[in-house]
């Protein structure tokens, strides 16, 4: 593989002279030679989200400056509602076309020759530090996407982060389906295993369960990384001992629903461990990990998890709570904005000077999310910002809202491929904001006002409308769509008045 990555990256060199490409490829061989392939030749990878549709990726290779991708024939076939470029470099076709004589030399150089000396013949530079090592869009899942510069010591920060607090479980295969073009896909599972990590075993698609938990069965995979919309599959799909092999599954991307939480445990014998990250932080910003039983240096052990929180936060990174209209300094453990600072925290946004100075203060990253601390240093986050509803002056969050409804009508975690309930704000003109709930079951209204009235929600939070949809929009990521949701709560006219689902 460093082989090949090498003879592309001389190709590259010779045959394109922009500084950016672009790749439109799933996870596995070609995405990851072709990632290696632009870098050694010092030029910046842009893994482009395929599944953003047209508009979001016009917007993408317009502001990332891209004139060529690389690609396979196949994904071309398969994504119609992309912008491909004429200017494509098929990822097959120019591997198999290499010298075998060229391969053959290279590779003789890349497993005899000391490594300064590889570095020197391929003209790598000696330090990246703050250079610009990628360019990874957000999900865009509240709002436009955004194009964050990841640089060297941001990418070798958070991968030497996920050793630290990963390396004592003694992991030793990860199952590497998250896109690319996702910030744990990119780092995660592609640079880890790439930089020392975990042996990694690839599936191009991340929503195909029962290709999934055949291939952690196949291959006897230690560490599965997914988000819980796609965890509800494995529920359904598989068998416990076809999972028998995991040492670890880890969810993020949106909140861990209590329940799918302790319903996949109790089918499977395999902690579920919650944990936070953006692409922003590179990505992984906290994880859960497994309790330590007691010995002579901890006498009563150490707390790895605790429950509904995402874990404590991993080394070389630090937070502050913070006030989100004032930006006043709280104490950790009240619930306020979240900032972080440390190596891993990007430096800006590409060609957005209004969005970095937004977020970014003397080294603080704002990031958008509302949390506090426990005692114990386990971070709890209690959502997005753009996640709460301003109503009659008092916060209202999403979350919490969603949680009581799923409760009140006993949603079972398998209840489908995806959520079955999202929670937006509208504006109102009374009381600046009003809470819409969409479900994917019958549900009475009146009815459930008055069950989310018997768990304790407070009248101002309960949904002044319920609209039954068909499915509840999310993203290729797990992620839910926001924005989707939003259109969908715009075209409320009523409340939904049908049938009550049984308990």
């Amino acid at each position: 593989m460093l082989t090949v990555g090498i003879v592309l990256s001389l190709w590259l060199r010779k045959n394109v002279p922009e500084k950016r490409i672009g790749i439109v490829l799933p996870p596995g061989l070609g995405a990851t030679i072709a990632n290696l392939g632009v870098l050694l030749a010092g030029k910046i990878p842009v893994n482009l989200n395929f599944s953003a549709g047209r508009a979001a990726n016009e917007a993408a290779i317009a502001r990332a400056a891209i004139q060529r991708l690389i690609t396979a024939p196949a994904v071309v076939e398969q994504v119609k509602d992309f912008p491909w470029l004429e200017n494509r470099i098929d990822i097959g076709a120019l591997c198999k076309g290499f010298s075998p004589a060229l391969l053959k030399r290279w590779g003789t150089l890349a497993w005899l020759a000391p490594l300064p000396l590889l570095r020197r013949w391929l003209d790598l530079p000696t330090r990246g530090d703050g250079e610009e090592a990628a360019l990874l869009f957000t999900s865009g899942s509240a709002g436009d996407p955004k194009a964050v510069v990841l640089t060297h010591r941001n990418i070798l920060a958070n991968t030497a982060q996920i050793g630290a607090i990963l390396g004592q479980i003694h992991l030793e295969s990860i199952l590497g389906s998250l896109p690319v073009f996702h910030s744990f896909g990119f780092t995660v599972t592609f640079w880890w295993p790439l930089l020392g990590g975990p042996r990694v075993v690839t599936y191009p698609n991340p929503l195909d369960a029962q290709k999934l938990v055949e291939t952690i069965e196949r291959h006897k995979l230690q560490l599965l990384i997914t988000t819980p919309t796609f965890l509800r599959a494995f529920l359904r799909k598989a068998k416990p001992e076809q999972l028998r092999s995991l040492k670890m599954v880890v969810t993020g991307a949106e909140k861990l629903p209590l329940d799918l939480l302790r319903e996949f445990e109790a089918k499977f014998g395999i902690q579920v461990s919650e944990g936070y990250g953006m692409t922003e932080a590179s990505p992984v910003v906290a994880v859960n990990l497994f309790d330590e039983p007691p010995s002579k240096m901890n006498p009563d052990g150490v707390l790895g998890r605790r429950i509904g929180s995402v874990g404590r936060m991993v080394p070389g990174l630090t937070a502050s709570i913070r006030d989100p209209e004032t930006n006043e300094e709280l104490t950790l453990f009240q619930t306020g904005m979240l900032w972080l600072r440390g190596a891993n925290i990007f430096d800006g946004y590409y060609k957005e000077t209004d969005q970095t100075t937004a977020v970014l203060k003397e080294g603080w990253y704002k990031t958008g999310d509302m949390g506090r601390f426990d005692e114990d240093g386990f971070l709890f986050i209690e959502g997005r910002m753009s996640r709460f509803s301003k109503i009659a002056g008092e916060m209202v969050p999403h979350l919490t809202v969603e949680q009581k409804i799923v409760e009140a009508l006993d949603l079972h975690p398998a209840h489908g491929e995806g959520p079955a309930v999202a929670v937006v704000g509208l504006p109102d003109e009374r009381r600046g904001e009003s809470i819409v709930a969409l479900v994917t079951v019958p549900v009475e209204q009146a009815e459930l006002r008055k069950r989310l009235a018997a768990l304790g929600l407070p009248n101002l939070w309960i949904p002044k409308v319920v609209k039954q949809v068909e499915s509840i929009p999310i993203m290729a990521t797990g992620k839910l769509d926001l924005r989707a949701c939003q259109k969908l709560a715009l075209q409320v006219e009523a409340p939904v008045e049908t049938s009550v689902k049984s308990s």
